[in-house]
Order: structure tokens, then sequence, then C-alpha cells
């Protein structure tokens, strides 16, 4: 045990494992939870309130960059509109209750670039403990 205390890739082990711990609990999502009904009843009684999702959905879609994406997608204002109206009450709450949920900027590339910086830190950082002894041997 000793032995293996003292040897020469402990150090740098330990110092990748604690980074490795700290990235990992760093990126955890949001936790999300939702209420299951338990009877069909229980499904009607909490029936949405329509006219209170579509003004959320309405709302949303005054957003000049999302109509400025749907007319790049190729939908014109009537169409969305005429889409939107031919949704039935569920669809139209699961509409509007995952809006709240929608990233304003799209995809993150920072935790991208932040991922690869942190890999190449690492490399950069194990190969300067073992002080250049990498050796790459063919059979």
């Amino acid at each position: 045990m000793k032995h293996m205390l003292k040897a020469f890739y402990t150090r740098p082990l330990v110092i990748y494992l604690v980074l490795a711990l700290i990235v990992i609990s760093s990126a955890a999502g949001p936790a999300q939870a939702m209420q299951i009904p338990t009877a069909p009843d229980a499904a009607v009684a909490s029936s949405p309130d329509r006219a209170a999702d579509l003004a959320k959905v309405q709302k949303t879609l005054e957003s000049k960059e999302l109509r400025q994406k749907l007319l790049d997608y190729g939908l014109t204002p009537e169409e969305t509109e005429a889409r939107i109206a031919g949704l039935s009450d569920e669809q139209l709450h699961r509409l509007a209750s995952n809006l709240d949920s929608v990233q304003a900027g799209g995809d993150s590339v920072l935790g991208v670039v932040l991922a690869l910086a942190l890999i190449a830190l690492l490399v950069v950082l194990i190969i300067y403990l073992l002080e250049g002894r990498i050796e790459i041997k063919r059979k």
C-alpha cells in the first residue's frame, strides 16, 4: 500500500479525479418533476385553460427573433396562427407549459468549448506531471 501511495501516477490520478468530480457535479442539469393523475377523473378535473394557454403562446410568438426563425422555415404568421388554432386543448397546454423551458439562445456552444478546453488542460497537466515520459511501443 505504501508503494502505491508513492508511485509516480498517484498525484496526477488524484488531481484528475478531483477535477472530474468538480466538472461532473457542475454540469448537472435542472431536475424536473410532474404530478401524474391517479384516475381518469383527475385528468378531466384539471383540464387546461385554453384561453390562458393561447395567450401565452401568442405572447411568445410576438418575439421578433421567433417570427424571423419561423419565416426562415417557410411559415408565414397566418400559417402559424392556423396551426396553433388547430391544436387540441391538451397539445396547446403542453406547448404553453414547455415554452418556459426553451432556451432563448438555442444550443449552448459555450459548454462544448469549456469541455474541450478542460480536456486539453487535463492532457497537458498529465504530460507535465509525467515529465514527458510517455512512450509508445509498437509490437
